[in-house]
């Protein structure tokens, strides 16, 4: 099926699981992002808000991952761009911030995606 080009919220663990190891963080954001190139060439907009809070986090000058800063910007950047979004697609394991994404998204009546073969191709 062949749809309109969808914003997309790719939806994914970014803290569970990771005792906040720096390189399992850096492997969960790897992981969406590989989703989210995926999504690309299917011909949507992937989003993630890991791609706009983590930059933010770092010039506000978080120093770890919880701590006030992060409380401040990760989850409400990733709750102002689901907003804009028209769905989300969820991946990964346990994640209460991801599961947070796909209730509001349905709460909003966005499109849920559980696996990227749900996903129609645009274009």
């Amino acid at each position: 099926m062949t749809a309109r080009p969808l914003m997309i919220l790719v939806a994914g663990p970014y803290r569970s699981g990771t005792g906040d190891d720096p390189a399992k963080l850096d492997a969960n954001v790897r992981a969406m992002n590989e989703v989210a190139l995926t999504l690309f060439r299917a011909g949507h907009l992937p989003v993630t808000g890991e791609a706009l809070a983590l930059p933010l986090l770092e010039t506000a000058g978080s120093r770890r991952p919880g701590d006030a800063v992060f409380q401040e910007i990760f989850h409400p950047i990733a709750e102002q761009l689901l907003s804009r979004c028209d769905a989300v697609l969820r991946i990964g394991g346990p994640s209460e911030g991801a599961d947070q994404m796909v209730a509001q998204a349905r709460a909003q009546g966005k499109d849920v995606y559980a696996s990227l073969a749900d996903v129609p191709t645009a274009r």
